[in-house]
């Protein structure tokens, strides 16, 4: 039977330590229905409107999640001090717009004259640190070069909070890549300090205003807790005064939620979107949390073949399409590695049912 192979060019070169094969969890526990864990196919990224309104669970993320339809600048991470200036599809303007401020933030930090980007980024996260910002796991910048012998190189680099950013050029080197990556993430970084990415009142009725045009809803939609609408505000008021990374790292988790089906299986099971949202508002995202949206990937592999394989490809896409123009990357770059971890448990599965000689 060839249902349960995975193609050689997506396995993984060695199993994860202490991954094994499991199904999702079962219980009556409120504490056990609020697990990201589902055994149900895997729902549309976005829904529809109607289901917005309709739908009595835990809300998908609306159109303002994707921080770019907020924001007519470069990318997700970007605010209106680049608004209307830079088109995310044209690799030349958003070159110039990094450079730019790449340029001005060294003028004002070192002075005139050549940046090294990559020491600038650490600097950045430091000084946030020793300013008292809330930095849980320090202010270490992490980058992560793609495996690869020949050009383009490519290089992720994970900022302190988890926002993900990645070379957005043509790199002939890795230490090329390297400084891409360190140019677009600290270009970010520096407009994330604006006070207009702070989320305010003005700035929560804004987003509202448009997530209800988006979807034609109406007002009492938007005072209304269990409307997905209402959800969304919610959200952004329990997260007043955060900067727009910070509540897009907190998004991502409901965006993975979605995307794995997790809040489809949630709402079958009777969660409220108010249970929902105060359980995951105050859960980082984990080893656990990423183990068991994998096995639920499993499943569904075991149920029809290919289904890794084929949204891995579609995921892929997305990542590269994203990474090249500038855009944040974090929920694309845990849906990869949710799948190919789902791939490692697999094999794992299959050695396991393998006759011994």
């Amino acid at each position: 039977m060839e249902s349960n192979v995975i193609p050689d060019s997506i396995r993984p070169p060695r199993l994860q330590p202490g991954i094994g094969f499991g199904a999702g969890p079962t219980g009556t526990l409120r504490s056990s229905s609020l697990r990201p864990g589902v055994t149900v196919p895997v729902a549309p990224l976005l829904p529809s409107p109607a289901s917005l309104s309709a739908s009595s669970g835990p809300p998908p993320p609306p159109p303002p999640l994707q921080l770019h339809s907020l924001y007519g600048g470069v990318g997700a991470g970007l605010g209106p001090g680049a608004g209307g200036h830079c088109n995310p599809g044209n690799p030349a303007v958003l070159k110039e717009a990094v450079e730019a401020v790449v340029r001005s933030f060294a003028k004002h930090t070192q002075g005139y004259g050549r940046v090294n980007v990559v020491e600038a980024l650490q600097e950045f996260w430091q000084m946030k640190l020793t300013r008292g910002a809330d930095l849980r796991n320090g202010a270490l910048v992490v980058y992560e070069m793609v495996p690869s012998n020949s050009p383009p190189y490519v290089c992720y680099v994970s900022l302190p909070g988890g926002s993900c950013f990645g070379s957005f050029q043509f790199c002939p080197t890795k230490a090329e890549a390297r400084r891409s990556a360190a140019k677009i993430a600290l270009m970010n970084s520096v407009f994330n300090e604006h006070p207009s990415r702070r989320i305010t009142d003005d700035f929560i009725e804004k987003s509202v205003n448009e997530a209800l045009a988006s979807f034609n809803g109406n007002r009492e939609e938007a005072d209304n807790p269990n409307t997905g609408i209402g959800a969304f505000r919610f959200m952004l008021e329990s997260n007043k005064g955060k900067s727009m990374l910070e509540f897009q790292e907190l998004m991502t988790v409901f965006q993975l939620l979605h995307w794995n089906g997790s809040l489809k299986a949630m709402r079958e099971r009777q969660c409220s979107r108010q249970e929902v949202l105060a359980h995951y508002s105050h859960r980082a995202l984990d080893d656990d949390m990423r183990t068991q949206m994998a096995a639920d990937w499993v499943n569904r592999e075991q149920s029809m073949a290919r289904t890794i394989a084929q949204e891995l490809a579609s995921t892929e896409r997305e990542l590269e399409d994203a990474r090249l123009a500038g855009r944040e990357l974090r929920f694309y770059k845990e849906k990869k590695d949710i799948l190919m971890l789902a791939v490692g448990q697999l094999s794992a599965a299959n050695a396991a049912t393998l006759p011994s000689h």
